[in-house]
């Protein structure tokens, strides 16, 4: 499903620029730990990804495909096995953390290595949370592997798609730091019983703290804009959902 995109983004820089390319409707969600591949180009660990750098949540396609990229055209490069992405060094089980920045009804999640499904979550035809965490046994394979993630949705004919690459036994290329608990979802305003204070407009991010649209932070050295509601919990550093923070 292709569609243009119709509610207002931040424009600034290069996200602006990018607006002129045709790509799947809003954001929605994708494989943030271990790093999904459309992760490590948000993060900018690695290079050259093209648009899919700035909409990581978009990876968008028909149910029942295999590809990392859902057939969209301007983010092949996340077929590239070539590019030498980073694989996380994990164990015979794994936690897959999904940030929702869209939180569609959920028939439910697959894991896929090669042709052989290594696990499925049943949505329930429910939304899920702003975040998900998924627990899954890789026991029976070994080394470096390919991990096709799918999110499918119950009332559209639509998956959202990402591919984490580990090296399972440990050993192997670059390890990636996943977190060691599951996020909790938390809601993105806060509670009414909760004084009332101006929008943070400076100072480090903080896990906890609800941010508005257009608050700034500082992290890493870096600044940065938030570019979605929300209330900050681990796993959601600036750097790892471009979805909620622009750097400026």
């Amino acid at each position: 499903m292709r569609r243009r995109i119709t509610v207002p983004l931040v424009a600034a820089g290069a996200v602006a620029a990018t607006l002129t390319v045709a790509a799947p409707a809003q954001a929605h969600g994708y494989v943030s730990a271990p790093p999904s591949r459309q992760a490590l180009c948000a993060q900018g660990r690695v290079p050259d990804c093209g648009q899919i750098k700035y909409e990581p949540q978009s990876v968008e396609g028909p149910k029942g495909l295999k590809s990392c990229n859902a057939g969209i055209a301007q983010f092949a490069v996340l077929n590239d096995d070539s590019r030498g992405w980073p694989a996380t060094s994990v164990g015979s089980s794994l936690t897959f953390t999904w940030v929702n920045t869209a939180r569609h009804a959920t028939s439910n999640w697959e894991y896929w290595i090669g042709n052989t499904r290594v696990g499925v979550v049943n949505g329930n035809g429910q939304q899920p949370g702003a975040t998900v965490s998924h627990t899954v046994n890789l026991g029976g394979f070994s080394g470096r592997q390919k991990i096709l993630a799918v999110w499918n949705i119950s009332d559209t004919a639509n998956a959202f798609y990402s591919c984490i690459d580990v090296q399972i036994g440990g050993g192997g290329s670059t390890p990636t730091p996943t977190p060691t608990t599951s996020p909790t979802p938390r809601p993105t305003t806060s509670p009414t019983t909760a004084p009332t204070t101006p929008p943070p407009t400076g100072g480090s991010w903080t896990s906890g703290r609800a941010y508005q649209v257009g608050d700034q932070v500082t992290y890493g050295g870096l600044t940065y804009r938030c570019r979605q509601a929300h209330t900050a919990i681990p796993g959601w550093e600036p750097p790892n959902v471009p979805a909620l923070w622009q750097q400026v």
